[in-house]
């Protein structure tokens, strides 16, 4: 007999969004020949949203472990897009910055991140899509112990 599982609760759907906007990123970016991977994206965006950044703070910030941070890094830094210097404060650790040649990058993968919200809203009007962003900006607000106003991001 099967079990009853809810694949349609709000854990489930969240995920599987993420899941396929994440596809669907990583598609349009090779397609569209950034020369990046929606990794590697995700790593500049952070890094141009924090300003010059420790690298563990930025790696806490995306959610990825130290070493996947540093692999992005490592191949961003080698196209001239980020600049990793030590921290005054702490020999030990790295500052994140964004070089002059990323504001490029960034504009491109914007470019992209529209057309896959287009395709991800569907028929959905802009005050259902804003609607929807702000719905979801309070459930993760309400689960990271912050109101609304407070949450940034």
């Amino acid at each position: 007999m099967p079990r009853r599982a809810n694949t349609e609760s709000i854990g489930h759907l969240v995920a599987d969004i993420s899941r396929l906007i994440r596809a669907e990123m990583d598609r349009a970016i090779a397609e569209a020949g950034i020369g990046v991977t929606a990794g590697e994206a995700r790593a500049l965006f952070h890094a141009a949203r924090a300003g010059r950044v420790r690298q563990n703070v930025l790696a806490e910030r995306m959610g990825v472990e130290a070493m996947t941070l540093s692999g992005y890094l490592d191949r961003l830094e080698a196209h001239g897009l980020v600049t990793r210097i030590g921290d005054p404060k702490d020999r030990r650790a790295k500052l994140v910055e964004l070089t002059e040649a990323a504001d490029a990058v960034l504009d491109a993968v914007s470019d992209v991140a529209v057309q896959v919200r287009r395709k991800a809203a569907g028929a959905l009007s802009d005050d259902e899509w804003n609607a929807l962003l702000e719905q979801l900006k309070t459930v993760r607000g309400n689960l990271a112990g912050q109101t609304p106003k407070e949450d940034a991001t």
